[in-house]
């Protein structure tokens, strides 16, 4: 019972962090006014349009099929009243995946040659972010993304270290399947599966035995696609009408959508599924393109580790009698402890660890591994002109937590840091959990927790 003692702690905080105050507010979050537009979508059958692969989108539709959603609700702006509870099973899988992550962290760390108390204290800290909470508890696609990216870490590294003469074939397959579950929420979920070709790349270069870049090659790129393919030929599929999305595509797909003026013309030629397959992942590389507006809550990338603007999501509207009424707000915004105390570790890293890195030592290839996984995650963002959110981060930040257990790992009084940290930890993550749950706080209690002019 000991040896699971450190994993039910974490699975237990982390299932009682993420629903407490499950549902909490009745009414629309930021951007669950575009996904329910779209969940609305695919019950209608109404084709639309969005920037992002469609596997997260259908994970929530699924869920409210279960439940019982009917399209009507318009998903018109923040702050929209739910008329029903029907939203609680649009929100329940994005909050099963946020407490799961945790769990996968602690496994992953220990896989990673962590200690277990390192690896307790990884599981723990992604627990108690108030900025992973948040965006986990709202029909919302990066919990999704996380949970899927580092499950592929998981058994990845679960492959890489077997001691056996011949690893376990089905690690790499879920590895592969996951990987390709994370780019088919969103595009920035592909870096998960370019860390584990470069690193297969490098073992087939070091046993230059090339016969054996067979396997990697079904597992890594032919599965992958072939499930990416799938997942959007069930997207287009259940997508057959004509809708806001039209303007978008060419004729030849439109021909294919019912109702679609284009549908009559004799004189074009309607797009296969292979097609329209083509045409919506350059349509929807485009349209990344030529996202120019800005945003109020907007940041730069290099921005991010320092948590320099974190993002409004919701405050509840007041009544007409406001005399001493305490307000509600959400915001995106992470725990200090988490969010600095990592980047701390990754500055130390860039300071002291480049400089002295020599290739023969193992411990200093695990460092550079997660240095190399962190900045892998922010370089997707550097060339993107949009408007980019400090939620961007997240994949980031979980590598940087685990650049700072590495470190902490190695010091002599590690048990009182680690002790020291999540106690820490924990106490910030109470301070601001107002913030993150949207729960009733005074001016004077809000005031005291936006620390900065940028944090309103």
């Amino acid at each position: 019972m000991r040896k699971y003692l450190p994993i039910i702690i974490i699975a237990a905080v982390s299932l009682i962090v993420h629903f407490a105050y499950f549902g909490q507010p009745k009414e629309t979050v930021f951007d669950e006014v575009h996904f329910g537009k779209f969940i609305s979508g695919y019950f209608t059958g109404n084709y639309f349009f969005d920037i992002h692969p469609p596997l997260g989108k259908l994970l929530l539709s699924g869920m409210g099929w279960l439940g019982g959603f009917q399209p009507g609700f318009s998903f018109t702006e923040i702050g929209q009243q739910f008329p029903d509870n029907i939203y609680l099973w649009l929100r329940f899988l994005p909050t099963l995946a946020g407490a799961l992550l945790p769990v996968v962290i602690f496994y992953l760390a220990l896989q990673l040659g962590l200690s277990r108390l390192a690896a307790f204290a990884a599981g723990m800290l992604v627990a108690l972010d108030n900025a992973l909470l948040t965006q986990s508890r709202y029909i919302l696609l990066d919990s999704f993304l996380l949970l899927f990216g580092f499950a592929a870490l998981l058994f990845y590294t679960k492959y890489w270290r077997s001691h056996n003469l011949k690893p376990k074939t089905y690690h790499l397959f879920l590895a592969g399947v996951l990987g390709a579950l994370a780019v088919s929420v969103k595009w920035t979920g592909g870096t998960f599966l370019a860390i584990i070709v470069f690193f297969e790349i490098i073992k087939l270069l070091k046993n230059k035995n090339f016969q054996s870049a067979l396997k990697p090659t079904i597992f890594l790129l032919v599965i992958p696609f072939v499930i990416y393919f799938s997942i959007f030929a069930v997207h287009l599929k259940l997508l057959t009408k004509s809708g806001p999305g039209d303007a978008f595509m060419t004729p030849t797909f439109q021909k294919t959508l019912a109702g679609n003026p284009q549908a009559g013309n004799l004189d074009i030629e309607p797009a296969s599924l292979f097609q329209k397959f083509i045409e919506l992942n350059l349509q929807m590389y485009s349209a990344n393109a030529r996202l120019t507006a800005g945003h109020p809550y907007s940041s730069q990338w290099y921005t991010w580790p320092f948590m320099a603007r974190p993002v409004y999501y919701w405050n509840e509207t007041l009544p007409g009698n406001q005399i001493n009424y305490t307000p509600a707000r959400i915001y995106f915004l992470g725990n200090p402890v988490v969010w600095w105390g990592s980047t701390v570790a990754v500055l130390y890293f860039l300071l002291t660890l480049i400089p002295a890195f020599s290739g023969n030592r193992d411990k200093e290839k695990l460092a550079m591994a997660l240095l190399g996984a962190y900045f892998l995650n922010l370089l997707p963002f550097i060339g993107i002109k949009r408007a980019m959110f400090l939620y961007h981060y997240l994949t980031a930040l979980i590598f940087a937590i685990l650049i700072l257990v590495y470190l902490v790992d190695k010091l002599p009084a590690r048990k009182k840091i680690f002790t020291g940290l999540l106690l820490a930890g924990l106490v910030s993550f109470i301070y601001f959990a107002p913030l993150s749950y949207g729960l009733p706080i005074s001016e004077p209690a809000y005031n005291a927790r936006v620390w900065f002019p940028s944090w309103r």
